[in-house]
């Protein structure tokens, strides 16, 4: 109470000054049409630029929610997406097959670890077997290939990168129809090597560069990146340097694609190995 009486004795003006200001103010505002419009009007002003700044904080904090919700949706389009068109190409199909000539399922996950700095890198997604979830199922990004399955527990998975000195992915350019095997180098992030391309035929810069579909894991047309430069060293093929879509420093969330006959077509092929 001493306190306070303290507070009131020493700043006793400067609190007189304030209440008559507030007095003065009002009466102003109240008893003028024009001031009293641009006192609402500023006041209308002032809350509602408040109000802004709070819904872009809510929306910003809603984002993770946002891309979750949008990735979900771009798997089940995707999946329609392979029933429909796929179903179109076939001469012959069982009407109780209820898969038609859907080849390949996709799922969305997360990425929660990841690494890009070293010779052989990996990546772990939040989805195991429980999800369905096996080895040799492909994951790409928005954007481009980014890795294959190699390793699985009930809730987590482990894909190697692109990024890795291991990986291999048959390949071809788009404008040409000429397929070779594409590596990574162990150097640059966001290139790759493009080998097994004869130096008979036209290759551009700016060239785009897909999947063959050769393999059992990867669909076909899935984009890799442009050639950003090639030359010739002698032998028959080019040397020619990939511009990757795929920004493996932002890699978040994937797709994981999983080939239906993926073991029909291993099984016929061992036939003749």
């Amino acid at each position: 109470m001493r306190n306070l009486l303290n507070f009131l004795i020493r700043f006793n003006n400067l609190i007189i000054f304030l209440i008559l200001e507030g007095i003065t103010f009002y009466l102003l505002a109240t008893g003028n049409n024009y001031h009293n419009t641009r006192v609402v009007n500023g006041i209308r002003g002032l809350t509602q630029g408040i109000e802004t700044k709070i819904n872009n904080a809510r929306n910003y904090l809603s984002l993770r929610e946002i891309n979750e919700n949008l990735a979900s949706e771009n798997i089940a389009l995707r999946n329609s997406i392979e029933r429909l068109v796929k179903s179109d190409n076939s001469l012959f199909f069982s009407v109780t097959d209820t898969i038609y000539k859907q080849q390949y399922n996709h799922t969305s996950a997360e990425v929660i670890e990841n690494s890009i700095n070293r010779q052989k890198n990996f990546f772990t997604i939040n989805k195991g077997t429980l999800q369905g979830i096996t080895t040799d199922m492909a994951v790409t990004s928005f954007d481009g290939v980014a890795g294959v399955i190699v390793g699985c527990s009930e809730n987590f998975s482990v894909a190697m990168s692109l990024l890795n000195l291991d990986f291999r992915l048959s390949v071809r350019i788009k404008s040409n129809g000429y397929f070779g095997s594409l590596s990574w180098d162990g150097r640059d992030y966001q290139h790759a090597a493009l080998g097994e391309i004869p130096q008979h035929i036209i290759v551009g810069v700016g060239d785009t560069v897909e999947t063959t579909g050769y393999s059992a894991i990867f669909p076909e047309g899935l984009t890799i990146g442009t050639i950003s430069d090639f030359e010739r060293r002698g032998g028959d093929f080019y040397n020619i340097n990939v511009l990757l879509t795929s920004d493996f420093k932002k890699l978040h969330f994937v797709d994981i694609i999983g080939n239906l006959k993926k073991a029909e077509k291993v099984e016929l092929e061992k036939q003749f190995k």
